[in-house]
């Protein structure tokens, strides 16, 4: 081996140890955990887990909510970014302070945000519930009702998201060259036509990597359960990683826990070969 091989792993050594100590064995560790333990206390090899798995009703309410959790964050969070994004960029007065607004509850701690939609969800003293009183209306118990909490849950993600996602978006619509616009203004191209044919197809790029960040963000919330519902009420609102964390801490369940954790890990390698093997397809790179 050359001396220069030999200093080019010097120079990766810190990081790959890193990525061994806690990324790899933990990995692995789960892995063992799942099928050689059962609760906290080690066994012969086992699938009792995975088979428990497949029974647990509750489980497959979990799953359900954390599906419908993306599906609505996700394209939401994105399409409001974007338009407020395009919106900032255009000339208009006060755009400075309109981009601080857009952007101030990204920098929010999670806990904060969490307390701050608890004023406006609480069934009684409530924001919301305060504005429909205006209106003769006895308002709702927003996060006690089976049939809005997750909803709710939504809200707040996409409130606090589309402001960080609109930052990539505006970067992206800065360095998109005027000429382009020019040309197509000669050519008795529309806005939307200068959207559809010009903008958007130059945004896929980073369209790609605002939804893996998107998707990412939706499987591992778990911040504002802990302060706003706790997964309740009867599990309506509960999402795979609190989930986990039940079981790993609360239910003690640590076999259990790292089978779950396993399917959350295969359920994000197949978003991200579905992401990179087939948006990655349409994204157009300059």
């Amino acid at each position: 081996m050359s001396r220069h091989s030999v200093q080019a792993w010097l120079l990766l050594l810190p990081a790959l140890c890193l990525l061994m100590a806690f990324t790899y064995f933990p990995t692995v560790q789960t892995v063992w955990r799942s099928v050689f333990s059962l609760g906290t206390q080690p066994s012969d090899f086992t699938l009792e887990n995975y088979q428990f798995m497949m029974e647990d009703d509750v489980l497959h309410q979990v799953i359900v909510n954390t599906a419908l959790y993306a599906l609505f964050t996700v394209p939401l969070a994105i399409g409001i970014a974007l338009v407020m994004a395009l919106w900032v960029n255009s000339q208009m007065k006060g755009r400075g302070w309109l981009r601080l607004a857009y952007f101030t509850p990204t920098v929010l701690p999670m806990i904060a945000v969490a307390n701050i939609w608890l004023f406006f969800y609480s069934p009684e003293i409530g924001l919301l519930n305060q504005l429909l009183g205006l209106f003769e209306h006895r308002g709702y118990n927003w996060l006690g009702d089976p049939d809005l909490s997750l909803y709710c849950l939504m809200v707040i993600t996409v409130w606090k998201e589309a402001g960080f996602f609109m930052i990539f978006y505006l970067a992206a619509l800065q360095s998109l060259s005027p000429e382009l616009y020019q040309a197509a203004s000669i050519e008795g191209a529309g806005r939307w036509t200068q959207f559809r044919r010009i903008t958007f197809p130059l945004l896929m790029p980073t369209t790609l990597f605002i939804l893996v960040n998107a998707v990412l963000n939706a499987f591992k919330m778990v911040d504002h359960l802990f302060i706003l519902t706790k997964g309740g009420p009867n599990n309506a609102s509960n999402l795979l990683l609190y989930y986990i964390y039940e079981n790993a801490f609360s239910f003690f369940d640590t076999a259990y826990a790292a089978s779950l954790t396993l399917l959350l890990l295969l359920a994000l390698v197949a978003l991200a070969l579905l992401q990179f093997g087939v948006f990655e397809r349409r994204t157009h790179y300059r």
